[in-house]
């Protein structure tokens, strides 16, 4: 199957009509099909539209960031921390692995620190409004290394 690459721009807000993000000012966001750079439910809905479509596209949360997983919650010495001065709020990696997860503490104490690794919009139900701006064939290259490359080449 030949895979796309795909920009568009896009308004995200959440079921209150909340702007969440937006590419507006930006450069439109570009991604390659079928390798999982984008939510599962976005993607889908992307792939019905060529270029110069507008859509609202709505993505139940467990077709966007997933639902909460309070599994995800976990409560560690904070002497294991590598920095002691974290506050409620701060957010940190829990590791070197670029798929590590993203942890936000959400309680703080003299000896124990409560972190989250749920991504911030789990069980929220967003909706893009979106403009496809363009869309191309993926080069071998693209293909092989698992994105898009931009419009001129590599791009890092």
């Amino acid at each position: 199957m030949k895979k796309r690459v795909v920009s568009f721009h896009y308004t995200l807000t959440d079921a209150d009509g909340k702007m969440l993000d937006s590419s507006s000012g930006r450069e439109p966001l570009t991604y390659m099909e079928g390798v999982g750079q984008i939510i599962p439910g976005l993607e889908k809905e992307l792939a019905n539209l060529k270029k110069g479509d507008k859509r609202k596209i709505s993505v139940a949360a467990a077709e966007a960031y997933g639902l909460r997983d309070e599994a995800k919650i976990i409560k560690v010495p904070r002497e294991t921390l590598p920095a002691q001065g974290i506050k409620v709020g701060d957010r940190f990696t829990g590791g070197d692995d670029p798929h590590a997860p993203i942890f936000v503490v959400i309680e703080s104490s003299e000896t124990e620190v409560t972190l989250d690794a749920n991504h911030p919009l789990a069980s929220v139900d967003l909706t893009f409004d979106i403009e496809l701006t363009d869309f191309r064939e993926a080069t071998a290259e693209e293909i092989s290394h698992g994105h898009a490359h931009g419009e001129h080449g590599h791009s890092h």
